[in-house]
């Protein structure tokens, strides 16, 4: 069994054996589990669960950091009388390699108001996305690499 079914596992005998199953016991419980789990892997075979949460919660805290400063942006831009938006069309080369990562990496630079994923190419290399606020293209194709991308095959790989 995987540590992370492991730890929802022990998270939910946490909540049945408190006899309260509501999401800030389980939340407790799955914090407990982690932690207890985290003491016993020396005695337990080798693997990366532990290192990957913490790249998951680094992944998290980034994209709701960019939620704020994309959504600031944006209303900034609407509630004020001159449109600072200069929008284009960028072209991202691909690190991502299977469908999985692309569709993931898509799907978070979507979220993200102001932006938006149009299409992959045939050969799965390039990321075609619609920007609001293009003000440089290599700095914006930059912001996407080492920003969601890298981020994001951080915690898939």
């Amino acid at each position: 069994m995987s540590r992370f079914l492991l730890n929802i596992f022990f998270a939910f005998v946490w909540a049945l054996a408190s006899g309260e199953l509501s999401l800030p016991n389980l939340i407790l419980g799955f914090a407990l589990s982690y932690f207890v789990l985290w003491l016993t892997q020396s005695i337990m075979p080798p693997t990366r669960y532990f290192g990957r949460l913490s790249s998951a919660i680094r992944f998290v805290g980034y994209f709701l950091w960019q939620l704020v400063l994309s959504n600031l942006r944006v209303a900034y831009d609407v509630v004020t009388p001159h449109l600072y938006m200069r929008p284009g069309i960028v072209t991202i080369p691909l690190d991502a390699k299977t469908d999985e990562e692309i569709t993931l990496l898509a799907n978070f630079i979507t979220l993200t108001p102001g932006t938006l994923s149009l299409d992959v190419s045939e050969d799965k290399r390039y990321l075609y996305v619609h920007a609001m606020f293009v003000d440089d293209v290599d700095e914006f194709r930059d912001s996407i690499k080492n920003g969601f991308e890298r981020r994001l095959l951080e915690l898939m790989r």
